[in-house]
């Protein structure tokens, strides 16, 4: 029987849950997480982290204890089929994920968007087709906006070999949440992240969503206007190629808005959420603001992705290895890749102080 391998989540939040469990299945080896959530005010499991635990167990019939809201250690066993002629990290054979169709409900507003990265990885280990409805939060704070998901990390995925598509069928904000999005996945054959360099800004597109109950205030319409007029395309020779603004059914109001920056081999997106008490434009300015800091950051080399996507593609840069330009060397970034080290990957990370970092990490197959 494989050794139980014991992490500690004591300096860490939901994310150490998350990608622990991502590469638990990965490698195909049991975890006890201690300390879950340990620097956070309400430490332990909360409906989010609850609900990706319960689905990762759906999935390949875990073995799993601490399975309850609030628990600060968890034990889990995927104990999937092993699969011979490819290597993980630990020496032993990668298991094989079945697929089929799953629901999931979160419960809350809780995000399903990180429910979503936690499943992607798992495509390079599925043996058929994968569909999991969630029902949610799919615009909600301290997550990426349902948009950024589809419009800006799913097309810069599969640009290495994921195959991957998402429907929505209802928007769900906080609040309520209640909304409800289809992820599916097939297998996929993942090529290596070459992302070091930025180029030249060669597009942008828009993505603005405004819930029915503030469509007679046309937030949707003010927030891209507001962004447009921040971002100020035409002083860098450029239109947006591609806006969209949408009205959508949903429990609660809300909205979001998002932008997408298309850059030689790289894409970074910046958002905002709608708030009580603040005009749309400003909203709009919001992430348009984050845009410009991106775009006029003296750091050289420049990073090709934004600081979420950075920490986001760091499982699928050790999946075959690659190189990584990352803005910063950021807290979520730090503790990715020393989770990547505990799980007995080789991670080189680059740093000079005030600078960019360059993240490399060997491939996990020795196929």
């Amino acid at each position: 029987m494989t050794a139980v391998r014991e992490l500690d989540g004591s300096e860490a939040g939901g994310q150490f849950v998350r990608t622990a469990l991502t590469l638990s299945v990965l490698e195909n080896e049991p975890v006890r997480i201690e300390h879950i959530r340990g620097n956070r005010p309400n430490p332990g499991l909360a409906h989010q982290h609850l609900a990706v635990l319960e689905t990762m167990a759906e999935l390949c019939d875990a073995e799993v204890s601490g399975a309850e809201l609030g628990a600060e250690t968890v034990t889990f066993d995927p104990a999937l089929e092993a699969t011979a002629g490819a290597t993980g990290w630990n020496g032993q054979d990668r298991g094989q994920l079945p697929g089929g169709e799953y629901a999931v409900d979160i419960g809350t507003a809780g995000s399903m968007t990180l429910l979503f990265d936690t499943l992607l990885p798992l495509t390079s280990v599925l043996d058929s087709q994968l569909s999991v409805t969630v029902t949610g939060g799919t615009d909600v704070k301290w997550s990426p906006p349902l948009d950024y998901f589809r419009h800006v990390k799913l097309p810069l995925l599969r640009r290495v070999g994921l195959t991957a598509a998402c429907d929505v069928d209802r928007r769900g904000f906080y609040p309520d949440g209640g909304g409800r999005a289809t992820l599916h996945l097939a297998p996929s054959s993942l090529g290596s992240i070459d992302l070091v360099e930025r180029g030249p800004l060669e597009d942008a597109r828009l993505y603005s969503v405004e819930s029915a109950s503030l469509a007679d205030r046309d937030v949707a319409h003010r927030q891209a206007e507001g962004a447009l007029e921040r971002l100020a395309l035409e002083e860098r020779g450029l239109e947006c190629s591609e806006r969209r603004e949408a009205t959508v059914t949903s429990p609660s109001p809300g909205s979001a808005i998002v932008l997408r920056l298309d850059h030689g081999t790289g894409i970074a997106g910046f958002s905002a959420l709608g708030e009580r008490g603040t005009p749309a434009e400003r909203v709009g300015e919001d992430a348009a603001n984050a845009a410009n800091r991106f775009l006029e950051a003296a750091d050289e080399p420049a990073s090709p992705v934004d600081r979420h996507l950075a920490d986001q593609l760091l499982v699928f840069l050790a999946l075959e290895g690659g190189q990584l330009r990352v803005p910063a060397v950021s807290d979520h970034v730090a503790t990715s890749c020393a989770l990547l080290e505990a799980f007995g990957a080789v991670v080189d990370v680059d740093d000079t102080p005030n600078e960019t970092a360059l993240v490399t990490v060997e491939s996990t197959v020795d196929a």
